[in-house]
């Protein structure tokens, strides 16, 4: 096969890992900019254009969309299936996984367990949905954020009212969590590919801190989940139809909770922390979808 990796560079550990897994498949593997393709649009046709030639023969794509290009992403994906590549990730997918709110909606919809989630209208009382949220600590979140960024602990009403109004006015989406304070720092990545858990390991922020992504310090090890939880990361990944994800699983006194789910996970914690080579799971469920759609498109509906 000849597969293209949308990302913004080569030198990547992830983008590295599936260069080596696809290589190690015999596939052809092409690195390409996102930022650096043309569209030409027009009537009955349509063209991808890269380095001012065409982008042609292309088997499947692997999109790797950091946070800061979430909408240019998003229209790359769609161009693409327009063309007809098969693309690993779908542009609905990635835009219902980065908007926070958007999750928790799709979440919710098909019945699974997340943290309680409040979207404050501008004139909602700030109070009254404390309250509902059973009381400080909460936490505050922009919509569209990674890394921990835009995640914030507020244990204080005036500073907590100061800064929901401080987004209002800047026109900043945000929306209101419960604190699972049981979960003591700590949260569960599940790594989903297909219909299957291929990875697993526990995230324990470091002291004093609260968030516990790897980018702020915090300690990764290998862990078993228990069926359930595995369960529940797998149908949070489809609710989202997501071929490939990263599941943030809260512990919390009420059973397990979806946090957030990431449409281009990391590669470089998790297998560093597993030992488990992800990259080579990706590429064989790359194969095997990409094998069941060529042979759904070559086959008439009578035969």
């Amino acid at each position: 096969m000849r597969i293209v990796i949308l990302s913004r560079g080569s030198h990547l550990y992830s983008t590295q890992s599936l260069i080596e897994a696809g290589r190690g498949r015999g596939h052809e593997i092409l690195v390409v900019d996102l930022t650096q393709l043309t569209f030409i649009i027009e009537d009955g046709e349509s063209k991808i254009m890269y380095n001012d030639r065409p982008l042609l023969g292309i088997d499947a794509v692997i999109p790797r969309i950091g946070s800061s290009v979430t909408q240019l992403g998003a229209s790359v994906i769609r161009q693409l299936e327009l063309v007809g590549m098969y693309s690993l990730l779908k542009s609905s997918a990635l835009l219902n996984s980065r908007d926070k709110l958007r999750c928790m909606q799709k979440l919710a919809s098909e019945n699974i367990a997340v943290p309680k989630t409040i979207w404050l209208g501008n004139h909602y009382d700030i109070r009254r949905a404390v309250d509902e949220l059973g009381g400080l600590p909460v936490i505050v979140k922009v919509l569209e954020g990674t890394h921990g960024n835009g995640v914030l602990l507020l244990n204080d009403d005036k500073t907590l009212i100061s800064l929901l109004n401080l987004f209002h006015k800047s026109g900043e989406k945000v929306i209101m969590q419960e604190f699972i304070e049981e979960a003591k720092g700590a949260d569960f990545r599940a790594f989903v590919v297909g219909d299957k858990v291929v990875a697993a390991m526990k995230r324990q922020a470091s002291p004093g801190e609260f968030r516990s992504n790897l980018h702020r310090g915090a300690s990764a090890t290998p862990l078993q989940l228990t069926d359930e939880e595995e369960e529940l990361a797998v149908r949070a990944s489809r609710a989202l139809n997501l071929e490939v994800s990263g599941v943030d699983i809260l512990r919390s006194a009420k059973g397990p909770l979806i946090m957030e789910i990431n449409a281009s996970p990391g590669l470089e914690g998790i297998e560093t922390s597993t030992g488990i080579d992800i990259a080579f799971q990706i590429m064989l469920h790359l194969e095997q979808q990409f094998n069941r759609q060529k042979n759904y498109s070559t086959t008439s509906p009578l035969e």
